[in-house]
């Protein structure tokens, strides 16, 4: 009486395996409205080797750091790197990440032509903070390379 019981039961287990790896393989078709248009990935990087021709912007910065010297420790200080698109193509910024929540970034939002700059201004929040800081932001765009790291330090008192 006890055997038809488990057998049952190991067909149950195994019919519920077989309805869940059914579904999981169901939704893992390929759909085309699911496809990435690889036009907009442009890198002058190839098999042949470097192509200088490749349009593509560039993001040149003034300087890459920033020492803001001695702060008093509650302090909100910015400073604003200056940057030009040195590259042939229209620069976009698609975002700037922060090392600590202490730093924030404002950017511009929209396409920087060839030859023309703008200003990433970098806040920096000094509450709770003491002794020397060392903050990051990754400015992260279309050119080559895709990552630039900009930074600021103090010394908090």
């Amino acid at each position: 009486m006890l055997k038809p019981l488990t057998m049952k039961i190991k067909q149950t287990y195994l019919l519920l395996a077989l309805l869940g790896f059914s579904l999981t393989m169901g939704a893992c078709g390929s759909n085309a409205d699911d496809q990435i248009d690889t036009s907009i990935v442009k890198n002058p990087n190839s098999a042949q080797g470097y192509d200088e021709k490749a349009k593509m912007p560039q993001i040149k910065f003034d300087k890459e750091m920033h020492d803001f010297g001695n702060l008093t420790a509650g302090e909100n200080i910015s400073y604003s790197f200056k940057f030009t698109n040195t590259g042939n193509a229209d620069l976009v910024i698609s975002k700037c990440d922060a090392s600590c929540g202490c730093t924030v970034a404002d950017y511009p939002r929209n396409a920087i032509a060839p030859g023309e700059g703008g200003y990433i201004t970098i806040t920096f929040k000094s509450a709770g903070k003491v002794g020397q800081q060392l903050q990051e932001v990754t400015v992260i765009s279309n050119a080559q390379p895709a990552r630039t790291k900009l930074r600021i330090q103090a010394q908090v008192r």
